[in-house]
Order: C-alpha cells, then structure tokens, then sequence
C-alpha cells in the first residue's frame, strides 16, 4: 500500500479529506468497474467519487464491499463522495435522491454529498437547503457543490446557513478559474479538481513533457502535482492498475514555483466540459 495517501486536506467543519481520489466519471456500471475500485483501494486509495448520473454507484458499491470483506479497509477509512443531479428537484425529491445513492452504494451514510451543477435558474437553493438538513441531521458527514461560479455561491451563502465544505470544479492548466478558487479560499471552501487530465488530451503539451523528464514523472503525474502544489483535491480516473498507481505517486517530489507558473499560464479559459452559466439540464 502507497503511505503517500495519507495526505489529506482540512476541510472547513474540521473534516479530514484525502486530497488524493479516485475518480469514475465516464465509467459505467460494471464487473470491471468495482474490480478496479478494489486495486484503487489496495494501492491505498481511501476517497472515492461517483455520482447519480454516472450511472455506476453499485459497481462503486460492490468494489467498496469486496474491499471491506477482504479485510483491505473499513468503512470509516474510507471518503466516498456522491452527487445529486438536481434537474429541477424539489426539497423532498433530493432527500429521496440521497437515499436512492446510499441503497445504490450499499452505504449507511456518505462523507461527501454535493449538487453537481447548478443549472440556470436558482433551484439549487432549495436543493442545497435538503443538503444542509441530511447535514444537521448526521446522515452526511460533508456537504458541498459542484461547477458553482462565484455568482452561484454568492446567492447560495445568501441563502442558507451551513458554508459548503467543497467546490468541485473544472479545473487544469488549460482552465484555472482563479477567480472561483480565489473566492472559495476566502470563505474556506475546499476546491476540488474534475477532470484534471482533459481525458488525456493535455499530456503530450512540451511543457509539462520536458518537466516530466526532469522529475522522471510522467506528463499526468505532473498535472496532479501541480493540482496539489496550488491547494485544489484531484480525482483523476482510471481503470489501468498501473495508472492507478501511478496517479497517487505525487508525494516524493515538489514543482518549484516558477514550474507552477509555467503550467499555469497555460490557461486559456478554455472548458474541456460544459459552462456552467449555459449548462442546461433540459439539453
């Protein structure tokens, strides 16, 4: 087991988070799904993310029950994080979501529960109020958003009274939303990565080549790092058990701040995935 995964991040209720996660976005329901969430496990992977519309939280399920049956872990090592797809749902609709996940997941409780966009009207509101009574309640250790822009936020706190643990974001050298990032670190929201490679599609940029050759890192390791260098979580996806391992080897090595800057200006504004001020859920 990698020790390197005990690095973990203070969130702002006191909560410990792994700032390392493994991530099964894109991944469907399968066999193959939970065997590999058992590997993430066994390389020492304790913070595990899915959600409702990835349409795969009972293979995350059966590989969090086959690791736990196999003595690898207990439930309360691990951080498993989910999220409601909140397409226009009401206050009662999104408690029965969150227990629609856990019956999925075969869980009691999540340690992270988060809306995952929040589309173009202020519905999330009332979503996120059904959030904060799980919360009060103790059926959720967590709660946060996701793909929230600084207007989002800023009406959200407005609104409610329990200040999001965690924003996950978009975020890679091609899209660095400081303004969200630097908003979220004033008001001790946690920023978290999706995504963080582009699926691939930013690991042959010579930047990050000729830094991977100086560390002896691949392109992928490096982008994780800088994740980490700049206080944001990562979750990136595989289902290679090499790469899995790999992904979580980010602890032996530091980026000097001018490598930082160098990814960073990077940045284009450029959103690998969906804006959220146009992302409708009705499309």
């Amino acid at each position: 087991m990698n020790n390197m995964v005990k690095q973990t991040v203070t969130l702002n209720n006191g909560n410990e988070m792994p700032a390392v996660g493994y991530g099964t976005f894109r991944v469907k329901d399968s066999n193959e799904l939970s065997d590999m969430v058992v590997v993430a496990i066994k390389e020492g992977y304790r913070h595990i993310d899915t959600a409702h519309i990835y349409q795969n939280e009972e293979s995350v399920g059966l590989g969090i029950k086959k690791a736990i049956d196999e003595g690898l872990v207990t439930r309360e090592e691990l951080f498993v994080t989910s999220k409601v797809w909140n397409d226009g749902l009401t206050y009662e609709e999104t408690i029965a979501a969150y227990e629609e996940s856990l019956r999925k997941l075969g869980l009691d409780y999540l340690d992270l529960y988060i809306i995952h966009w929040p589309g173009l009207d202020e519905n999330y509101v009332e979503v996120y109020k059904a959030l904060e009574e799980l919360y009060n309640n103790k059926r959720v250790k967590n709660i946060g958003v996701s793909n929230f822009h600084v207007h989002h936020l800023e009406t959200l706190l407005s609104k409610t009274s329990v200040v999001p643990t965690v924003n996950q974001i978009e975020f890679q050298p091609k899209l660095t939303q400081v303004e969200v990032r630097e908003y979220c670190k004033k008001r001790g929201i946690q920023v978290e990565a999706w995504s963080p490679l582009m699926n691939g599609e930013i690991l042959n940029h010579e930047v990050l080549v000729d830094i991977a050759k100086k560390y002896n890192k691949s392109t992928a390791q490096i982008v994780l790092k800088w994740d980490l260098e700049n206080d944001v979580i990562t979750i990136p996806k595989s289902m290679t058990p090499s790469r899995i391992r790999e992904n979580l080897e980010l602890f032996d090595f530091e980026l000097t701040q001018d490598e930082i800057d160098k990814i960073s200006s990077l940045n284009e504004g450029f959103h690998f995935g969906p804006n959220p001020d146009e992302y409708n859920f009705n499309n």
